[in-house]
């Protein structure tokens, strides 16, 4: 077997792996939000790379300073993302009842870009305080964070798409309150 020989046992590899696909399950679920609102085919790939390059530059950067200052930066960066997606969510559902009269998150900005692959992927960075202080395979989780992460990000902005054309005028709210809720759930 090729994880024994390189020295990783079955259990961190399998821990890694739900690790990888929880983050990426955040960045779907997330990626709908967005989705609803109405996305080109073009946003959704350049989005999901920016969200894959986040999901492994966060983690490195939670694995570095792990075994420095883990419950603390732990407990600060969910809050964090909570706050961030509490702003995002609440300023799309107050820009689809506004309706024109008032600016909306822009996702294809490259601000917008990079404000929404960070509240996504600011979770990675707790999971890799964690993974910092039990000396894990860094390379391995941080690629298998990236590709779980673009993936899954591709998959929730494509369904959120389709979805947000039986939606119509309503996606962007029903995308708001998602990242509304997410940001709460991120706060309690």
């Amino acid at each position: 077997m090729t994880m024994v020989a390189s020295g990783m046992h079955t259990g961190q590899w399998i821990t890694l792996l739900i690790l990888a696909f929880a983050l990426g399950m955040d960045a779907f679920s997330l990626g709908i939000g967005i989705g609803l609102k109405g996305i080109r085919l073009r946003d959704i790939i350049k989005l999901s790379a920016i969200i894959s390059l986040f999901h492994i530059i966060m983690p490195l950067m939670g694995m570095f300073t792990g075994q420095y200052v883990s419950s603390l930066l732990g407990n600060v960066a969910t809050s964090a993302a909570g706050v961030l997606l509490l702003l995002l969510g609440g300023h799309m559902i107050y820009s689809s009842l506004r309706g024109d009269s008032a600016g909306s998150f822009d996702h294809r900005t490259a601000w917008g870009m990079l404000l929404f692959a960070l509240s996504v992927s600011i979770d990675s960075f707790s999971v890799g305080i964690s993974l910092g202080m039990f000396a894990a395979d860094i390379l391995l989780s941080v690629l298998l964070f990236g590709v779980f992460g673009g993936v899954m990000s591709i998959l929730g902005l494509l369904l959120g798409r389709r979805v947000s054309s039986s939606l119509g005028e309503y996606g962007e709210a029903c995308g708001g309150v998602i990242l509304f809720t997410f940001g709460m759930l991120f706060l309690i």
